[in-house]
């Protein structure tokens, strides 16, 4: 197995040793092996593909740093065809969260939620796919 160099805050680096130790992992290496796989493997759903889809993206960050919301508003004009619908909020006495509500193709949704990922000083970022077309009709079933 190949070993790689990865930078980042300590803040994190300990977090994650805390998770492999609360849930039993063997050590770090198996928890960021695990999350790489996860993250690589979620807009993978084949039944997804060749569908109308709904998002919902939620970001957190610190509001002390412009240059994310300026990044967020930058990304909502470049894919208006997908973002019908965008939210900022103020979260506590230092966070901002904004929501965006996304209509549209899974390689579309995808490239989206990845290019806000690659946003430097994010905090967080959480969303959620759902088919909105017949496909939404037959799972019911």
């Amino acid at each position: 197995m190949a070993v790689v160099s990865v930078s980042m805050p300590e803040e994190l680096l300990e977090r994650i040793d805390e998770f492999a130790t609360d849930h039993g992992y063997t050590g770090r290496s198996e928890v960021v092996r695990e999350a790489s796989r996860n993250l690589l493997g979620e807009f993978k759903d084949r039944e997804l593909e060749d569908h109308d889809l709904m998002g919902v993206v939620t970001v957190l960050f610190d509001y002390e740093t412009t240059s994310v919301e300026e990044r967020m508003m930058r990304l909502r004009h470049e894919h208006e065809e997908l973002v019908t619908s965008n939210f900022h909020s103020h979260v506590g006495d230092r966070y901002c969260m904004e929501l965006f509500i996304l209509e549209g193709d899974l390689e579309g949704i995808s490239e989206f939620v990845g290019k806000i990922r690659a946003t430097s000083d994010i905090l967080t970022v959480d969303y959620s796919v759902i088919p909105v077309d017949d496909f939404t009709a037959a799972l019911a079933r």
